[in-house]
């Protein structure tokens, strides 16, 4: 039987290799580097970390910790690895970087059914079958053939909004309408006054932004302006743009108001909304604080802050099954960043789940989804299924997840969450033979 090939020796290809490999199946794992370095690799060891080593939290209180946990129920490489790497950085697992890349390429290098591959792929090959796991910076050559071969045009950059949890909003300073009535009460509306305006604009301005690496710098479009951005670019920019009152009357006034913050539900339970037209550069720590300013959000709970930068992915919902096989080509399968997932462990874990259908395809067997109430499932689910268009790139969190029955709440509904998570996860485990 030929190899599966794995293009992309990512966190994602990695952990799709070793799913495959450690089953007894073969592999053929390409990787570019050293012949050719994206912009921010340096490294030629495999699953490189170019930006911060946490992989966040591993409490089971949050989405994080329960894909972690699901993860090493399934024995995921990345995890296990990054465990015997870490350093202290108190309920966070991080790593020492350059010796969590060492102990990847050192495990995929002493397999004997892994055949390893240095040297650039610029064409997806065919005839066989491929798991894509090429990452945010995927070359040039192979997007081309990416949006040849799917007849759809990649994204080449996140323009992000943030997210709140709707038990987070004060209810009684917003009020549900659309502009003008049509539509129904679509949106979440935070009133702002003139005072209220022009004292968050002065805030958001002066606030600290994250820095631009030098190939993202060409990253901003007019149609898609960080917010603060267009703040600077006058006082009363917001309130004729994303923040305009027009054909919005406040119930609580019977005015239209000075300005509006519109948020706009981002999940079919109605347990998330996002902020419309708040894609931003500024630092986490400052959006809590600023956006924290908007009348109803004093005690917003973000799930996803805002982010503009370099980002290839793919749009999922609409070229994805489930089982991450690129609809009408079963033989292709794609894993990671490029499927809109955010995150080193979001990136393994579709890595994971990519490698275990790959093995069970090239068994002749039927592909195989984690149950949508696991975190792996809910992130799968997301990025499969979301009718948000544009499509936007998602970390884990327990927004994502279906709702319990009944009224748990705080760290009660948490702990529930998570322990019906681990259970099917494991009975998915068992009675699907993987």
């Amino acid at each position: 039987m030929d190899p599966t090939v794995v293009i992309g020796a990512g966190l994602a290809g990695c952990e799709a290799a070793w799913q495959i490999a450690k089953r007894g199946g073969r592999v053929r794992l390409c990787e570019m580097k050293p012949r050719a370095y994206s912009p921010a690799h340096r490294s030629s060891h495999f699953a490189e970390i170019v930006c911060s080593n946490s992989f966040k939290s591993e409490s089971l209180e949050n989405g994080h910790g329960i894909l972690k946990a699901e993860m090493a129920i399934l024995e995921s490489l990345i995890l296990n690895v990054a465990r015997e790497t870490r350093v202290p950085a108190g309920g966070s697992l991080a790593v020492d970087r350059e010796a969590f890349s060492k102990g990847i390429t050192s495990v995929l290098e002493d397999l004997e059914n892994v055949e390893i591959v240095r040297e650039e792929v610029m064409n997806i090959p065919e005839g066989t079958l491929v798991i894509l796991s090429t990452g945010p910076l995927t070359s040039e050559a192979l997007s081309r053939d990416i949006q040849k071969f799917t007849g759809a045009p990649l994204f080449f950059y996140d323009a992000i909004s943030p997210i709140v949890t709707a038990e987070s909003i004060c209810m009684e300073k917003t009020f549900r309408a659309s502009r003008y009535g049509k539509g129904g009460e679509d949106y979440m509306n935070c009133p702002l006054n003139r005072e209220t305006y022009y004292r968050f604009v002065d805030a958001l301005v002066q606030a600290e932004e994250t820095p631009l690496r030098h190939f993202e710098r060409n990253y901003l479009f007019e149609g898609c302006l960080p917010v603060e951005e267009l703040a600077r670019r006058g006082r009363d920019t917001l309130a004729f743009g994303p923040l305009k009152p027009i054909g919005l009357i406040d119930p609580h006034t019977g005015e239209q108001p000075f300005a509006v913050v519109q948020l706009r539900m981002e999940n079919r339970f109605g347990s998330l909304f996002n902020l419309v037209g708040f894609q931003t550069r500024l630092k986490q720590g400052e959006q809590r604080r600023v956006f924290r300013m908007i009348p109803g959000l004093e005690e917003a709970e973000f799930v996803r802050y805002g982010s503009v930068h370099r980002n290839t992915f793919i749009d999922s919902p609409r070229l994805l099954q489930e089982s991450l096989q690129l609809r009408g080509h079963p033989n292709l399968l794609f894993a990671g960043q490029i499927t809109g997932v955010e995150g080193y462990m979001e990136s393994a874990a579709m890595g994971l789940l990519a490698g275990v259908n790959g093995w069970l395809l090239k068994r002749g067997k039927i592909p195989t989804v984690p149950p949508p109430v696991t975190a792996m499932g809910s992130l799968l689910h997301y990025i499969t299924h979301t009718a948000t268009i544009p499509f936007q790139p998602m970390n884990v969190h327990l927004g994502l997840f279906s709702p319990l029955a009944g009224q748990a709440k705080g760290r009660r509904k948490r702990q529930l969450l998570a322990e019906r998570a681990l259970e099917a996860l494991q009975e998915w485990k068992e009675n699907g033979g993987i």
